[in-house]
């Protein structure tokens, strides 16, 4: 509030101390007396302050139709070592001018830090409706002293007014907030915090509570009060430390603040620092979300939104909507959909009875850049069942769908860690959870510059032919900061285990064993070494072994390096782990290490025959493992496809499974000759149900030869269906990139491609090499996560490798198709 502060007191001469000397005696025995702390200390200093006052104003001769007032931090009766006292003089008529002399000059003479106005009630509603920060000290008016009806009208007053103007003054309030956040940073994250005024700091709890008293909605009050009440405690200790009103918890005081409130050391005192003001911005990040669509909701329902839910109170599937036959629900993934700009569980949903739906809820809300409702997320906490060990693979491919969103990802990871989620999970973060790093060059605590790391990895996920293991490794490449010794190598011995546990294989569980082992040899060699000294590209050369390692070596090194701060990666380090990474990978040039085909399967050849000797299609559809049963592999089918080679063959079929809501989760394309007349093209296909029921087996077989006989215009329907579907915002992501790879194969010309996986874009894909004049003689196609990587060995008309420039014309082509 507007204050005429006077910290060192009148010039002229004035009343002598009163009842200063007696005050500041009993504050400093209060303050000295080590069975006094936390919350009862700072009431206790508030009741001492009150009396100190209460006397002042008597001694005073206040008149009839006057009050002394405490407002702010002092009117909520807390009060820091070295907190002012916040007072307000409200008075109905005439007032003798030298009367809050009188009252002031003891304080100041005291020493005791003083803001103080003299306002009728007239005045303060004015100033409060002219200035949002008086209005947010006045609502926590307290009587002190003299009239106490004179008080309770302005807390009347102000509290009408405050819900009267909410509207309004709510979107400023949260203007003020942002503002502040973006000065002070957020204070979970910071090694010298602002513990008032960083974002999840004591004002962002004063935010909360003004938002409470609008009674519009309220904030969740899991774990607020003690979070609060633990950064207040941090800052008496701080005050009491430095003998200042200082709100920045310094380096060189936090030894002395720790050993004050008898915690181990300071690592441990900043550990607790973050996790309370995690609770607090998490709060806030929750309520305001439900403020804005409160407000929103008001502004285009009028009347019919007279009565609001609060958002927080029902852990139902879909809490926090109101009149459900009203609002839109659109499907999201299997068991998720989107509602009021958040994502909710379905109403079928059953989280006790499918232990992958928070993180297949956590991916989709990502991907489509909408944040998981607060309901759903405390819903998914009570309800959801642990994980199989090793996880299904939909549960490893959610989790390498919800990194590759990028920043996206990040408000869905924090919302999912208050609730411990995440730890559920990946029970190893617990040691990395809020653990902060004494190093300037580091700006985030560990857990989140693992999380920092993936999202920077998601942008260069075209880089490489493995994006889920650059995800994972990402994520996981410091987990052995909460062990003792070298970090790397503890690591390597914990992410060990947590592949195997997440269902990686073995050949990929060495791989991120050795991105972790490794993730800073490839920085501490280019720029201590000789980058063009042949010992030194040996020395990389023996570490990595493959091109595949390298690449994913070099995109994990710059991942980190950018996560960590801007020292980290100057343009001279990248430049040197640039040139040292093109000397490894042209010592490893080769073959990009596509897996053979296996001999197919007696089901194969049967089919095959079939195709040869009836001249149309033969198929075959095998099911998967059955809904709720996580068992085995999630539900889906096996679909094996032979035929006669024909044009367009292979954007035709993915056409048609992307009319059903298909998603392919993998599939091979290979030729064969089983009878002596003729090649037969024989696909095989892992799909599975993109959100819903499989499709019946006799429609996808009926609709599979109506497009091949030409029946059916696959690309036709898709594009009438696109058309009709509601644009929603999704998650920007790396452009594909296609790509030739060279000398890979002597009989064929092999082109990579790397997406985002989309529905429909296998069959663009087809279409689009076709429309190139070329011929797809086998294909190795996966789906990793929300990206695809897919090589087709393409061939011209005769059967032949393209030439060097028609290879690049084709690939060029295809990625423009793509773009």
């Amino acid at each position: 509030m507007t204050t005429e502060a006077h910290p060192s007191g009148p010039s002229g001469p004035g009343p002598g101390p009163g009842h200063g000397s007696d005050y500041g005696s009993a504050r400093d025995r209060l303050l000295a007396a080590p069975s006094e702390g936390g919350s009862a200390r700072r009431a206790a200093l508030a009741r001492l302050a009150d009396g100190w006052l209460a006397g002042l104003f008597a001694t005073a001769g206040a008149p009839a139709g006057t009050a002394l007032v405490a407002v702010g931090g002092y009117g909520r009766g807390e009060l820091s070592p070295r907190s002012d006292l916040d007072v307000l003089l409200l008075h109905e008529g005439p007032l003798d001018a030298s009367l809050p002399e009188r009252i002031w000059y003891p304080v100041w003479d005291s020493g005791i830090a003083l803001d103080h106005s003299v306002r009728t009630l007239a005045e303060a509603r004015k100033v409060a409706a002219d200035d949002l920060k008086a209005q947010l000290g006045l609502l926590d008016a307290r009587h002190l002293a003299g009239d106490p009806a004179l008080t309770a009208s302005l807390r009347s007053a102000v509290l009408a007014d405050w819900r009267a103007a909410a509207p309004k003054r709510l979107p400023e309030l949260h203007q003020l907030c942002t503002e502040r956040a973006e000065r002070h940073g957020e204070l979970s994250f910071l090694l010298e915090p602002d513990l008032k005024e960083a974002k999840g700091g004591l004002r962002d709890v004063v935010a909360l509570n003004a938002i409470a008293a609008t009674w519009l909605a309220d904030a969740p009050r899991d774990g607020l009060e003690d979070a609060a009440a633990r950064l207040a405690d941090v800052r008496d200790a701080l005050h009491l430390t430095t003998g200042r009103a200082t709100e920045r918890l310094g380096l060189h005081d936090q030894d002395q603040v720790a050993a004050r409130l008898g915690v181990l050391d300071a690592d441990i005192l900043l550990r607790q620092v973050y996790e309370a003001a995690r609770t607090i911005s998490y709060a806030g990040d929750v309520t305001w979300r439900a403020v804005e669509r409160i407000l929103a909701a008001r502004g285009t329902r009028g009347r019919r939104v007279a009565r609001l839910a609060l958002p927080f109170t029902g852990a139902g599937r879909g809490a926090g909507a109101v009149a459900r036959g009203a609002v839109e629900r659109r499907p999201l993934a299997e068991g998720v959909v989107e509602q009021d700009g958040e994502v909710v569980l379905a109403q079928a949903a059953r989280p006790a009875q499918d232990p992958v739906l928070p993180l297949r809820a956590a991916a989709a809300a990502a991907q489509a850049g909408l944040p998981v409702s607060y309901a759903t997320v405390r819903r998914l906490a009570a309800e959801a069942r642990p994980l199989p060990v090793p996880w299904p693979d939909e549960a490893r491919e959610q989790l390498i769908t919800l990194l590759g969103a990028g920043e996206s990802c990040i408000p869905v990871w924090e919302a999912y860690e208050a609730e411990g989620l995440i730890t559920r999970l990946l029970p190893d973060w617990e040691r990395v959870r809020c653990r902060p790093q004494r190093n300037a060059v580091h700006r985030w605590t560990v857990d989140r510059h693992l999380v920092e790391t993936a999202v920077r990895a998601a942008a260069m996920t075209r880089r490489v032919a493995r994006p889920d293991l650059l995800l994972v490794a990402a994520l996981l490449h410091d987990l052995g900061k909460g062990w003792p010794g070298d970090h790397s190598e503890a690591g390597e011995v914990i992410v060990r285990d947590v592949a195997v546990r997440m269902g990686f294989d073995k050949a990929d569980t060495e791989t991120l064993a050795l991105l972790v082992r490794h993730h800073l040899t490839l920085i501490d060699t280019a720029t201590r070494r000789d980058p063009d000294d042949p010992a030194t590209v040996d020395l990389i050369t023996g570490v990595v072994g493959t091109l595949p390692h390298l690449e994913l070596l070099h995109a994990l090194t710059e991942a980190d390096a950018t996560a960590t701060g801007p020292a980290a990666w100057t343009g001279w380090r990248a430049s040197l782990v640039d040139r040292l990474v093109a000397r490894v990978a042209a010592q490893l040039e080769g073959a990009p290490g596509y897996p053979a085909d296996a001999d197919p399967t007696a089901e194969q050849e049967r089919l095959a025959v079939e195709a040869a000797r009836s001249a149309g299609p033969a198929l075959s559809l095998l099911a998967q493992a059955v809904p709720g049963d996580f068992t085995t592999e999630p539900m889906g089918v096996e679909l094996t496809l032979a035929i006669p080679d024909q044009p367009g063959l292979l954007g035709t079929v993915a056409g048609v499974l992307a009319l059903h809501r298909l998603t392919v989760r993998a599939a091979g394309l290979r030729e064969l000759d089983p009878i002596g007349a003729g090649p037969v093209l024989l696909l095989s296909w892992t799909v599975a149900a993109e959100y819903g029921e499989l499709p019946e087996a006799a429609r996808l077989r009926a609709d599979l030869r109506r497009a091949l006989d030409g029946s059916l215009d696959v690309a036709r329907k898709l594009a009438e269906r696109d058309a009709a579907a509601p644009r929603r915002r999704g998650v920007p992501t790396p452009p594909p990139v296609v790509s030739v790879a060279p000398g890979a194969s002597s009989s064929a010309t092999i082109l990579e491609i790397r997406a985002h996986d989309a529905p429909g874009l296998l069959h663009r894909i087809g279409r689009a090499l076709d429309a190139a004049g070329v011929r797809v003689r086998t294909a190795h196609i996966s789906t990793l996560g929300a990206d695809a990587v897919d090589a087709f060995y393409v061939t011209d008309a005769a059967g032949l490798p393209l030439t060097p420039d028609r290879a690049r014309e084709v690939a060029v082509q295809v990625q423009e198709a793509l773009g």
